[in-house]
């Protein structure tokens, strides 16, 4: 890998005008080409002149984005030898599908591991109160939960729930069965869901859990979940790493000029 094709075009992808430090923005654009293959494990990584030249920043900038990468794991660097990717992608990535949200739901609270941070019964400020349909101030179940896809960390998801709903089941429930299961056992059947993707960067909470940069790009799913009688029971907000994660739909020209979400093909 020669270094002038992975910094090509690089001072295109910064801004002086942005409010993000520029070792910042350095240290994501070679971030993110090394977590999309761009430069895999072994490759060398252009060394902080290059680097500086090619993003038209100070030697300094680019040393503190070089050892970002180092501090996360993702480059090593040896005196006399330069720096190298030692990152090695993760062997599972985790779907969703759009077309079948509730059965990619329960499939994925099977096929991974979560941590419950924390759990509670707030009374719901002006978000949580708009999306549950409910007054300000109306107790809730809040929980927080990180995901884990082999060990590593991928989702960070803020739950809130009526109480009525969420005292049905305890802590260590929420703690060890997927809480679509748990909304079962309660007789809550889900008839419909809103669903909006978005991106947004890391704060400080969603970092430490998640084991990514402060201010790093992630993807965002924010779902209400209504039962038969139309009443939302669930309001959540995850917060997925890009590189772990991905949501994909397939969409299949069913007319002149609509089209159907079709199954999620590999």
């Amino acid at each position: 890998m020669q270094a002038n094709s992975v910094t090509s075009s690089a001072t295109a992808t910064i801004s002086t005008e942005s409010p993000v430090p520029l070792y910042h923005q350095v240290y994501m654009v070679l971030r993110d080409r090394i977590l999309s293959g761009v430069l895999k494990v072994g490759d060398r990584v252009p060394g902080e002149l290059e680097t500086a030249e090619a993003f038209g920043v100070s030697r300094i900038t680019s040393k503190r984005a070089l050892n970002l990468l180092a501090d996360e794991g993702l480059v090593v660097r040896e005196p006399g030898r330069g720096t190298r990717v030692s990152h090695v992608p993760n062997a599972a990535v985790v779907h969703g599908n759009l077309d079948s949200i509730l059965d990619a739901i329960s499939a994925m609270g099977l096929e991974t591991e979560v941590r419950l941070l924390e759990f509670g019964y707030p009374g719901a400020d002006h978000a949580v109160a708009r999306a549950l349909q409910c007054d300000t101030g109306f107790v809730v179940q809040r929980s927080v939960r990180v995901r884990f896809v082999d060990g590593s960390p991928f989702s960070h998801l803020v739950t809130f729930v009526p109480a009525d709903i969420g005292r049905s089941y305890t802590q260590d429930d929420l703690a060890t069965v997927p809480l679509l299961t748990l909304l079962k056992r309660c007789e809550v059947e889900i008839s419909r869901v809103q669903q909006t993707v978005t991106a947004v960067a890391a704060d400080s909470a969603v970092a430490s859990a998640l084991k990514v940069a402060m201010g790093q790009p992630m993807l965002k799913i924010a779902r209400v979940m209504f039962d038969r009688d139309d009443r939302p029971v669930e309001f959540i907000t995850g917060i997925y790493r890009p590189d772990c994660f991905q949501y994909r739909m397939d969409l299949t020209k069913s007319g002149a000029d609509q089209f159907k979400a079709g199954p999620l093909t590999e």
